[in-house]
C-alpha cells in the first residue's frame, strides 16, 4: 500500500503527454480557455498603467474629465474581466468534468476486461482510489492547477513587459530581489515535497486500519479489543497529526518569507524612486504604479507553490492510473484466423491439463476427464485439491500452461471469453448480490428475461416462498452484497439468477454447503429437474448432493484419483469411500448409500 504513496517528479513530460490526450476531443474548449487566461492576465497588469495615467496626466494637472474617462476605464477593465474570468472558470471546469468522465469509464472498462489473476494481487480499496481519488486529482489538475499556471506565468510575464515599458531602470531594481524570491521557493519546495510524502504515507496507514477495523467490527467487539484497537488509532492518527503538522510549518514560513521580500522590494522602489522624484527625474504615478505591480507580482508567486503540490500529486496518480491501464493480466480473445464458433456446448474434455496459479506451484497436474453433452460430473476432494480451479478454468478465467481443453473439439482458447460465458450459468459457494431490487439481482439488468420467467425459476428452486412474505415482492430492495437476506436466501437467488438465463451449462460450487436441511431438500427436489438435458458439473462437500451423478471424480492434491459413479466408488473403498465414511460415521453405509 505505501509504495504507491511514493511521488514521483513534479513534472513528466511522458505522463503529461499521456495526460493531454484526454483533452484533445476537447480543443477547442482548450483553445478558448488558454486565449481567455491570456486575455484575462493581461488586463490586470492594465489597471496600474492606468492609475500612472491617471495620476500624472489628469490629476497632476487638474483634468477632471481625463480622470473621469480613466476611471470609467478602470471600471470597463473591471467588468470585462470579471465576465472573461467566468468563461475561463467554465471552461476549465467544464473541460475537467469532461475528462475525469472518459478517464472512469476507461478506468472500468478496462478492469473489467482483466482477468481474475490481476484481482488476486490486487486489494479492492487500492482499484476503487484509482477510480475515485487518483480521477479526482487529474480533475484538480486540469481544472485548477494546469490552467491556473498558464495564468500565473502570464501575469508574471506581463507584469515584467509594462514595468520595462514604464521604466527600466526602476524595473531592475524591483527585480532585483528575484534571487532571494528563487532561492527561498527552492528550500520551500524540497521540504514541502518530503513532508507531503510522509502525509500521505500516514493517511494511507489511517485509511487501511480504519477499513480492516470497521470490516472486522465483530471480531473486535466479540473479542473485546476496543480500548486495544482505539490506542492502535490514536497512534497512526498522532502521526497523520504531526505529519500535517511539519507540513503547515514550511507554509507558515514560506508565506511570511514572500511577504517579506515582497515589502523589500517596495522598499527598494520607494527608496529608489523617491530619489528620482526629488530629483525630478521620475513621476509619482510611476512610483504608485510599481508598487501595485510589485503586489500584484508576489501574488501568483504564492499560487504557483500551491499548484506544485497539484502538479505533483497529478504526477503520481496519473502514474498509478496508467499503470492500471497498461495492465496485460488478460484473457487475451483469439486471433481472426483462429476463433471458432460456439452455438452450442458439446461435449467437454480436459486432456492432461497442467496449471499453476504461482510459476512452478501446480495446483493441478495431468488432469484429464471427459463430460459428455447432456451428462452430469460431480468433483470431490478436500479442501484445495483443485475442485475450484477446474470450473476457472472451463469458464475461462483463466488459462492453462499445459494441456488442453475442448469444447466439441474446439479448443476453449480458440473462443472468445464472452461467447463461451453465454453458454454458462454458475452458482458459487459465496454469493455476491448487488445493491438494488430482488428481480435486478436476478436478471442482472438483462431486458429479455421477463417478469414471468423470473418468477418461474424462483418457484423451482423454492425462493419464491421467501419473495412472496416480502411487502414490495420482486421489486424489494437488498442491501449492499446481501446483508439483509440470510445465506441460504442468497444461495437459493443464486440459483434462479443462474436459471433465469437458461444456460446449456450448469456449474454449482458448494451450491448448498450453507443452506439448511429445509432449504436443501428442496434445492435437491430443483437440481433434479434442472439438470436434465443439461450439461453440469457439481462441486460437493456434501455427498448426499451428488449421489446421482452420471461421474463422479475424486480430487487429491491436484489430480483425479478416483472416477466413476457412487455406487462403484463406495466398492471400491478408497478415498471416496472414506470421504463417506466421514459423513455418515453413525449410519451403515450400506443403507446410507
Amino acid at each position: 500500500m505505501q509504495e504507491d504513496e511514493v511521488l514521483g517528479k513534479a513534472y513528466d513530460s511522458r505522463l503529461m503527454r499521456r495526460l493531454l490526450q484526454y483533452a484533445r476531443p476537447y480543443t477547442m474548449h482548450v483553445v478558448g480557455a488558454i486565449l481567455l487566461t491570456i486575455f484575462i492576465s493581461a488586463l490586470s497588469p492594465l489597471r496600474p498603467y492606468l492609475t500612472k495615467l491617471a495620476v500624472d496626466d489628469y490629476i497632476a494637472v487638474g483634468d477632471e474629465n481625463g480622470l473621469l474617462f480613466i476611471a470609467l476605464l478602470l471600471l470597463g477593465t473591471l467588468l470585462l474581466q470579471g465576465v472573461a474570468q467566468y468563461f475561463m472558470m467554465y471552461f476549465t471546469q467544464w473541460i475537467g468534468q469532461r475528462i475525469i468522465v472518459d478517464v472512469r469509464m476507461q478506468i472500468f472498462t478496462r478492469m473489467q476486461k482483466l482477468a481474475l489473476r490481476f484481482f488476486d494481487r490486487n486489494p479492492v480499496g487500492r482499484l476503487v482510489t484509482r477510480v475515485t481519488n487518483d480521477v479526482e486529482v487529474l480533475n484538480e489538475m486540469f481544472s485548477s492547477g494546469l490552467v491556473a499556471v498558464f495564468a500565473d506565468v502570464f501575469i508574471l510575464l506581463w507584469i515584467v513587459v509594462f514595468m520595462l515599458t514604464i521604466n527600466w531602470e526602476l524595473a531592475l531594481v524591483t527585480l532585483s530581489v528575484i534571487p532571494l524570491l528563487v532561492y527561498g521557493t527552492f528550500l520551500f519546495r524540497k521540504k514541502v515535497r518530503e513532508t507531503y510524502r510522509d502525509v500521505r504515507l500516514q493517511l494511507a496507514r489511517l485509511n487501511a486500519f480504519m477499513q480492516e477495523r470497521v470490516s472486522g467490527m465483530m471480531t473486535v467487539q466479540l473479542f473485546g479489543r476496543e480500548k486495544k484497537e482505539a490506542d492502535a488509532f490514536e497512534e497512526i492518527n498522532r502521526a497523520h497529526q504531526d505529519a500535517n503538522v511539519r507540513s503547515v510549518f514550511y507554509y507558515a514560513v514560506f508565506y511570511p518569507s514572500v511577504d517579506f521580500i515582497s515589502a523589500l522590494a517596495v522598499a527598494l522602489i520607494i527608496w529608489y524612486a523617491g530619489g528620482e522624484i526629488l530629483s525630478g527625474l521620475m513621476t509619482v504615478g510611476t512610483l504608485i504604479s510599481f508598487i501595485q505591480y510589485t503586489e500584484m507580482f508576489f501574488r501568483p508567486i504564492r499560487d504557483l507553490s500551491e499548484k506544485y503540490n497539484i502538479m505533483q500529486t497529478a504526477m503520481a496518480s496519473s502514474e498509478r492510473i496508467f499503470k492500471l491501464l497498461d495492465d496485460d493480466t488478460v484473457i487475451p480473445d483469439p486471433p481472426a484466423d483462429r476463433v471458432r464458433a460456439l452455438p452450442h456446448i458439446e461435449d467437454i474434455r480436459f486432456d492432461s491439463v497442467h496449471f499453476a496459479y504461482n510459476e512452478g506451484e501446480w495446483v493441478l497436474r495431468d488432469v484429464s476427464f471427459d463430460i459428455p453433452k447432456g451428462g452430469s460430473v460431480a468433483i470431490v476432494g478436500a479442501t484445495g485439491s483443485g475442485k475450484t480451479t477446474l470450473i476457472n478454468l472451463l469458464c475461462r478465467f483463466y488459462d492453462i500452461q499445459k494441456g488442453a481443453v475442448t469444447i466439441g473439439g474446439k479448443d476453449l482458447r480458440d473462443i472468445p471469453a464472452a461467447e463461451l460465458r453465454r453458454h454458462i450459468g454458475i452458482v458459487l459457494q459465496d454469493v455476491f448480490l448487488f445493491s438494488g431490487s430482488i428481480h435486478d439481482n436476478i436478471t442482472l439488468g438483462d431486458v429479455r428475461i421477463s417478469r414471468q420467467t423470473v418468477e418461474e425459476v424462483s418457484a423451482l428452486v423454492g425462493v419464491q416462498p421467501f419473495i412472496d412474505r416480502l411487502p414490495e415482492r420482486y421489486d424489494a430492495q437488498i442491501r449492499e452484497r446481501g446483508g439483509s437476506l440470510s445465506v441460504g436466501q442468497k444461495q437459493l437467488l443464486a440459483f434462479a439468477r443462474a436459471l433465469a438465463y437458461d444456460p446449456e451449462l450448469l456449474i454449482l460450487d458448494e451450491a448448498t454447503s450453507s443452506v439448511d436441511t429445509e432449504s436443501e431438500l428442496l434445492i435437491q427436489e430443483a437440481i433434479a429437474k434442472l439438470l436434465k438435458g443439461r450439461t453440469s458439473v457439481v462441486i460437493a462437500h456434501r455427498l448426499s448432493t451428488i449421489q446421482n451423478a452420471d461421474t463422479i471424480l475424486v480430487m487429491h492434491k491436484g489430480q483425479i484419483r478416483e472416477r466413476g459413479n457412487h455406487q462403484e466408488l463406495l466398492a471400491r473403498r478408497g478415498i471416496y469411500y472414506r470421504l463417506y465414511q466421514l459423513q455418515y460415521k453413525d449410519q451403515d453405509i450400506t443403507s446410507a448409500a
